[in-house]
């Protein structure tokens, strides 16, 4: 009896216990904890660039007094971009800068994806992959930039120009599929899209973005369905009884 109660309660413990996994993929192409690289160490300086030093200083006194702290995440993403991603030194920079515990930094740049904690491409593809997209057909977009670019998911091309993500709703479903390229957004993709892309962001080309079938910005596919003709003037009543 005492055997099997063991068992039992040896099977629950198990049954709780979360896996720890460092597979890059699983995490959304990224660790959660610290790890010393060539290129990731504190011998790696960071500093705000003067110019970076006055944006700082302005976003910073947007904030009340005593709630300076607010302005972290966009602190962080001022250093991400002044270095292309977000090395530990750049944590400890903004740290600094804020007066804060270089942890509480830490516990924000490793919560939001939105933050890139290892070197990446000049260009970061980020692919939704999430329902609206998906029922499009983004699983074709997603071999087009693997084969064109030899990567998969977390992965950098050879020639460091593009980084591949694959991320949820990026809130332009009606656009679906579309993808993310480092502020811009490409929508209403097909396969023969997503290679023009490619193949003029190699050549040194920015291609236009948004939506790629015609459409100005999120209308309906066949036209527009309501708000067809000019607004009324000035001073026009909707009820004669008022």
């Amino acid at each position: 009896m005492l055997s099997n109660l063991s068992r039992l309660a040896s099977n629950v413990v198990r049954s709780n216990l979360r896996t720890l996994t460092t597979t890059q993929k699983l995490n959304h192409d990224a660790l959660f904890v610290h790890r010393d690289t060539k290129d990731d160490n504190l011998d790696v300086k960071f500093e705000f660039t003067a110019e970076n030093k006055k944006r700082a200083e302005a976003i910073v006194s947007i904030y009340p007094v005593g709630h300076e702290r607010a302005a972290l995440l966009p602190l962080l993403d001022l250093a991400q971009r002044q270095h292309g991603w977000l090395p530990i030194s750049a944590m400890h920079h903004v740290a600094d800068f804020l007066n804060l515990p270089k942890m509480r930094v830490y516990e924000v740049a490793t919560f939001y994806t939105m933050y890139i904690r290892k070197p990446i491409g000049k260009y970061h593809l980020q692919l939704c992959t999430t329902t609206p997209c998906w029922l499009r057909n983004s699983d074709a977009i997603l071999e087009v930039i693997k084969k064109k670019c030899n990567i998969e998911v977390g992965e950098t091309s050879e020639d460091g120009l593009f980084t591949l993500s694959e991320v949820e709703c990026l809130g332009a479903c009606v656009n679906a599929p579309m993808i993310q390229i480092n502020d811009d957004y490409y929508e209403d993709l097909e396969a023969k899209d997503m290679e023009q892309i490619l193949d003029d962001l190699k050549a040194g080309k920015k291609p236009a973005p948004g939506p790629r079938n015609g459409r100005f910005a999120s209308e309906p596919i066949n036209g527009l369905t309501s708000l067809t003709t000019q607004p009324n003037k000035p001073g026009y009543k909707c009820r004669p009884d008022l």
